[in-house]
């Protein structure tokens, strides 16, 4: 903080109801309306009660320019935000916001972060990564929440929520918007209409910065996600502090199945609680799994086995004993042919992994690849003419594809990116595939990686969503039955 000196930044941290003068409001020392604002806003700060009312104009805070009220302190470092947040009367508009916000600018299209309260009861974590560039969002899954937070830590911001009479914790949001010191963060109101106005009160509002002891290992929590590839809106489905990995989602589109500690759960699409899934003696799944064409089967991969090597194994989708498919190990499942008679997967087989297929009645594998170096991750195209794979036989991991028996093998992608586990979409128009740096060996967990998306049409390439995760995040098919979404787990790093 550059504003009041080290004993008025100690006083600043411990009571955010006292007001610094005239230069400006409460803990804030500033206030403007941002962007082409129609109707003037601004900020009544009542240090009785401790209470910001903001009233603010503006058509928007979306796309690549936005228009609000925003009350604002000039800082650096790292820090907290946090405030309950109440709209004044109906409103004109459900998606009127109230935020707490950070922004390297004032300019209406500066790069920023925010969580963002909705006049419907939407809480959103917002960014646009650089100045000009389209605004994204994280959903979460609480509706109209009492208390948010918006917190900082190095170029990664996360959102916490608290429904009325909860605590507050990590709503799922996590993400790297890059930003140089100082930079302005505060509280902001847009009425998501330019020709009124409307009104927010925020109250009990804490502004701390924060330091991260090098000693301190932070906690590890993951989120299963949803992203539209029309919008690429990305909406919090679970948020956990276990561990979790591998989304499907289920043929008649009601659940997902994710593995958690060596196990498969069963998680409603529409919230709910992880069910656990009887897998018979498979009880330590990796994260390699997938339902069959018909909705009937589950494939799973486990190292239960003596030599603790991953076979493969299929089970009634809704549970049951485990029937092994293949005796030789390691064998890690990717996808199922669309007739449901046969099965792809990666396997070591004398030091090389290699693709592979197998009957489902089990039998005599057939090796489809033979190039030296990994080649991993099939996955058929809905039609069956195409198994999509991934592999480094030309340097970097990149995209490939083949004819069902080997033949035809053609690189896909070719870029400076380590690409993985190529999915195609239910109707075969799109590939979604996980991006690692150049630099990324393998595909490890905790990294900062892409989703992607491929039109098979024309070859061009967008990135659906940018996120902290890698290994986990999408190793198996896990596209909507629909089409239009993309199920998968990000992480985030939460310190004490």
């Amino acid at each position: 903080m550059k504003k009041t000196g080290w004993l008025s930044f100690v006083v600043l941290c411990m009571n955010a109801n006292l007001v610094f003068g005239a230069s400006g409001p409460g803990i804030f020392s500033g206030q403007a309306d941002i962007g082409g604002v129609l109707k003037p806003g601004s900020v009544d700060f009542d240090p009785a009660k401790g209470e910001y009312l903001i009233t603010g104009g503006g058509e928007n805070m979306w796309f690549t320019n936005d228009a609000f009220h925003f009350v604002w302190e000039k800082m650096s470092g790292d820090f907290t935000l946090t405030a309950n947040v109440r709209f004044l009367g109906t409103g004109e508009n459900p998606h009127r916001k109230a935020c707490l916000l950070v922004r390297q600018s004032l300019d209406s299209d500066s790069a920023y972060a925010d969580v963002a309260v909705h006049g419907s009861g939407l809480t959103a974590l917002q960014y646009r990564e650089t100045p000009g560039d389209s605004t994204h969002e994280i959903q979460s899954d609480v509706s109209a929440p009492l208390r948010v937070r918006l917190e900082k830590r190095g170029d990664y911001f996360s959102m916490w929520v608290a429904p009325a009479g909860g605590e507050l914790k990590p709503a799922g949001g996590y993400l790297s918007v890059p930003l140089k010191e100082d930079f302005y963060v505060g509280l902001g109101v847009c009425a998501h209409d330019n020709a009124t106005i409307e009104k927010a009160v925020f109250s009990n509002v804490e502004l701390i910065p924060v330091a991260t002891p090098a000693n301190v290992t932070p906690a590890l929590e993951s989120t299963l996600e949803t992203v539209a590839i029309a919008s690429t809106d990305r909406r919090v489905v679970y948020h956990t502090s276990d561990h979790i990995e591998a989304p499907n989602w289920s043929r008649d589109g009601t659940y997902f199945l994710f593995n958690r500690g060596g196990r498969i759960y069963k998680l409603p699409v529409t919230n709910g609680t992880p069910q656990l899934l009887d897998t018979g003696a498979a009880i330590r799944c990796n994260n390699d799994h997938g339902i069959s064409p018909d909705g009937t089967l589950l494939a799973v991969s486990d190292q239960t086995g003596a030599d603790n090597k991953s076979r493969i194994y299929l089970l009634p989708v809704d549970g049951g004993p485990a029937r092994r498919i293949t005796p030789l190990a390691p064998s890690y499942w990717h996808g199922w042919s669309p007739d449901g008679k046969t099965l792809a997967y990666c396997a070591e087989r004398n030091g090389e992994f290699e693709v592979y297929t197998i009957p489902v009645e089990g039998g005599e594998e057939t090796r489809l690849t033979t190039a030296p170096g990994l080649d991993d991750g099939p996955d058929y195209s809905p039609d069956g003419q195409f198994i999509y794979f991934n592999s480094e036989r030309t340097g970097l991991m990149q995209i490939w594809r083949m004819r069902p028996d080997g033949s035809e093998q053609t690189q896909i992608t070719s870029d400076d990116y380590n690409n993985w586990f190529a999915h195609p979409s239910p109707d075969g128009k799109w590939i979604v595939y996980l991006s690692y740096a150049k630099a990324v060996k393998g595909h490890p967990a905790n990294q900062d990686v892409m989703l992607r998306l491929m039109s098979l049409a024309d070859g061009k390439i967008h990135v659906l969503a940018k996120l902290f995760g890698g290994q986990g995040t999408i190793n198996v098919p896990s596209w909507s039955p629909d089409g239009k979404n993309v199920a998968f787990v990000s992480y985030q790093l939460v310190y004490p």
